[in-house]
């Protein structure tokens, strides 16, 4: 929401006419330009890197699921088996 209205207060310096407009025009579509890349790029990314931590919190975690699983199939077995 932020970024939509500074996108969209910045659309007159970009569309704008007139008396040095022509000074304005440039720095307009730089700001509308940036924060529409950035936003499509946050949108993108930032779901990405969520599934990227939760792929590794779970290669994390198999180790010790793994040695759990292993420990609590020792404990099963009677001495001498």
């Amino acid at each position: 929401m932020t970024t939509m209205a500074a996108m969209f207060g910045a659309v007159p310096l970009a569309i704008g006419f007139g008396e040095g407009a022509e000074l304005r025009r440039p720095l307009g579509l730089t700001i509308v330009g940036g924060l529409l890349v950035s936003q499509l790029l946050t949108l993108y990314t930032t779901p990405v890197i969520y599934l990227y931590l939760d792929r590794f919190r779970l290669w994390v975690r198999r180790p010790w699921r793994i040695r759990r699983r292993q420990s609590a199939d020792e404990g099963l077995l009677e001495p001498g088996e």
